[in-house]
């Protein structure tokens, strides 16, 4: 990972805003609604630090259907398990383990054929 990547990485996990959106939707998938009383911010707060976390591919966007309404709400999930930080020779390394479930396997293969 190049020094810019790391140094972008380090710095959401900096920001409390969004330490606070990985660790709550951990436990659940929420909505940018729920993030935005769970985590005690603005709702352009929640909506900027969730474009971040995609950018770097640290959180995911997932559907979640209404049966009784029959429309559909965007949550975020994290879309990762670890983030590992090495020093070697003089050198930051930053490893990050990503979350990847059986449909996203499934689906990735079928793009690729």
């Amino acid at each position: 990972m190049s020094e810019e990547e790391i140094e972008a990485v380090a710095g959401l996990l900096e920001d409390e805003t969004a330490r606070a959106i990985l660790t709550r939707t951990s436990r659940e998938p929420m909505s940018a609604s729920e993030l935005k009383q769970q985590c005690d911010a603005s709702g352009p707060t929640i909506y900027r630090r969730l474009e971040r976390l995609r950018e770097r591919d640290l959180i995911e966007e997932q559907t979640r259907p209404d049966p009784d309404g029959g429309h559909h709400t965007q949550v975020y999930a994290p879309n990762l398990r670890r983030v590992t930080v090495e020093l070697d020779d003089g050198e930051l390394h930053l490893e990050i383990d990503r979350r990847e479930d059986m449909s996203d396997r499934f689906t990735r293969l079928i793009e690729d054929i």
